[in-house]
């Protein structure tokens, strides 16, 4: 008997051990890690032409005790302070585990105030001769259902209220250049 129940608790350990070992991921069929971004994805307007729809994201693996989602978009290579934030979404359920391509951000989700002051997907548009800029898109774990978040609050701001409720967070990096 001492046995049986010897392997039960090997069983359940290396069990809960491989799930721990599980990373939190964040994968799409549009954007690609360390690839360039498609004129799809492009900002639409300040000279850019592109088509300014948001990519596909799903994500897998988050923390068991997620209560829900926030995602950004950034560009740290902006020549401003703080960079660009081209996305901010909070409030996403965590029965929801992706976003399809060109969706719509719908209640109880909340799509935030940009760096372009509109509260939606704004795609790459850095300044032209500016080098290369990474995006990173990053999903965020987090340890509450919802956030407060006030309408029309800053981006950089936004970003800090989520960081104080992250449980874990997994990110792509691509890239666009305008020459």
């Amino acid at each position: 008997m001492k046995k049986v129940i010897l392997a039960i608790v090997f069983f359940i350990i290396g069990v809960s051990m491989s799930f721990a070992d599980e990373k939190f991921i964040l994968k799409s069929n549009t954007i690609k890690d360390n690839a360039f971004i498609s004129n799809e994805q492009v900002y639409n307007g300040y000279g850019c032409k592109g088509e300014n729809i948001s990519p596909d994201l799903s994500w897998s693996n988050p923390p068991s005790n997620t209560k829900g989602y926030a995602i950004i978009m950034h560009d740290p290579d902006a020549p401003t302070p703080g960079g660009w934030y081209h996305w901010v979404v909070v409030n996403i359920p965590a029965s929801k585990t992706n976003l399809k391509k060109g969706e719509v951000i719908a209640a109880p989700a909340i799509s935030c105030k940009t760096s372009f002051k509109t509260e939606s997907y704004g795609g790459p548009c850095p300044p032209i001769g500016h080098g290369r800029h990474r995006y990173i898109f990053t999903v965020f774990a987090l340890d509450a259902p919802k956030l407060s978040v006030e309408p029309g609050l800053a981006p950089s701001k936004v970003e800090s209220i989520i960081k104080q409720h992250v449980l874990a967070s997994a990110s792509i990096t691509a890239y666009y250049e305008r020459k």
